[in-house]
């Protein structure tokens, strides 16, 4: 699946996990699929850029043609999603993706970088 479009099932099962997501953590997750239009890093960015509320939101962006996952996150998400969990996370899709599992790694990172950003329960004592 890694050069195709995905399918009407695959996309419902991708907006499902992204709407658990953000429920989970309350914060907004886009996906972008496609060719990136130059440098990939500068195009995620930009993309992320122009998403309604950037501060609070995680894009990922998988360039199958290139090869190519980034993650962006923005100034609140990246209070409690680090680099290195994003980076846990791109490691995990690559892996789905070169088992032939694009749909699987997407939901996998997304969950991940779900897990992460979810900010910390706050106990308070009396």
């Amino acid at each position: 699946m890694a050069r195709g479009d995905l399918t009407a099932s695959e996309r419902a099962e991708l907006d499902k996990v992204i709407r658990a997501a953000e429920q989970a953590s309350r914060v907004e997750f886009s996906v972008f699929r496609g060719v990136s239009d130059g440098d990939p890093k500068a195009f995620a960015r930009s993309l992320h850029a122009a998403l309604s509320a950037p501060d609070r939101s995680v894009l990922v962006m998988v360039d199958p043609l290139a090869r190519v996952v980034e993650v962006v996150t923005g100034a609140e998400v990246r209070r409690t999603l680090t680099d290195a969990e994003a980076h846990l996370a791109v490691m995990a899709m690559q892996t789905a993706f070169a088992e032939g599992d694009e749909v699987g790694g997407l939901k996998r990172g997304i969950n991940l970088l779900a897990e992460h950003a979810r900010a910390p329960q706050s106990n308070h004592t009396s």
